[in-house]
């Protein structure tokens, strides 16, 4: 049977990614049959661009872009909006008429899940490790969200070195930081934030030391599977309140749902309540 909304995913090491799920429930909302495809480029055995272009020609309406590819498909699509051409990094694309468009709701479904837990308590002086896709929307989050001191740290200098000049260029009284490693930018820092992989199923682990997280006030952590992280367990364990990495999850995704369906009603409580406790049957 054909869908009435067919939607994708593209990314590595997205088998336990809950998009599908999210995006059928929604569906269900609105009398809807959904497919939402996982879209792996190396187990398809082409590259991102193929995998891309095949969506686009395959009667998709839209995919997500997940990790490693979303600073990769900004070159493939229009970006209307400045803000996300000022962020570099798309995770959602809706294929129209007039070509592919690019938009980011890791941007502002960061802020959302950020108000969630502390409503409009100040960031103050925030680290964040890992500057990819996902660490660009987070940046951007933040000064949207009054930070006025952030350090950068990446494994990849000159990629920590562009977020912060790119951070300097759009907010001019942001102080800006690229420090040598974790635990030095972690010094004296409100909020501690994971953008890399480390801490995912398949990259066990934490970037950041528990001893460092001392004096922390929050710590948020864009890793969901699984939700509750090592990073995100040391940084309780100091005091520190956490928000996880399915807020980030839930909220792009209600976002990329207004996107794709062109703004059909949801009830985001509902849908809340069914991710947390899925009905049987639904993959």
């Amino acid at each position: 049977m054909t869908p009435d909304l067919l939607l994708g995913l593209i990314g590595d090491n997205i088998a336990a990614s809950r998009s599908p799920l999210l995006h059928v429930l929604a569906g269900r909302q609105n009398a809807l049959q959904v497919r939402y495809d996982r879209l792996v480029p190396p187990a398809l055995g082409k590259d991102f661009a193929a995998v891309f272009a095949a969506a686009a020609a395959g009667g998709y309406r839209g995919v997500n872009i997940t990790y490693p590819y979303k600073e990769q498909v900004v070159a493939r699509v229009a970006v209307p909006d400045p803000l996300v051409r000022a962020v570099g990094a798309v995770n959602t694309v809706i294929f129209g008429p007039d070509g592919p468009v690019g938009h980011n709701t890791d941007h502002s479904g960061f802020m959302a899940a950020y108000r969630g837990l502390r409503g409009d308590a100040p960031v103050g002086a925030v680290l964040m490790i890992g500057t990819g896709g996902v660490g660009r929307a987070v940046a951007f989050g933040l000064v949207a969200l009054g930070v006025r001191d952030l350090r950068l740290v990446d494994r990849d200098r000159t990629k920590a070195d562009a977020l912060a000049a790119d951070l300097r260029s759009a907010a001019p009284g942001l102080v800006v930081q690229v420090a040598d490693d974790a635990q030095q930018g972690a010094a004296g820092a409100q909020g501690l934030v994971n953008c890399t992989p480390v801490g995912m199923v398949g990259h066990e682990g934490t970037p950041l030391a528990r001893s460092a997280m001392a004096g922390a006030e929050w710590a948020f952590d864009a890793v969901y599977t699984p939700a509750d992280t090592q990073f995100l367990a040391d940084a309780q364990a100091q005091g520190a309140q956490v928000l996880s990495g399915w807020e980030l999850f839930f909220w792009q995704g209600v976002h990329a749902w207004a996107l794709f369906s062109g703004g059909l009603a949801l009830d985001v409580p509902q849908l809340r309540a069914e991710l947390l406790a899925p009905a049987e049957g639904v993959a």
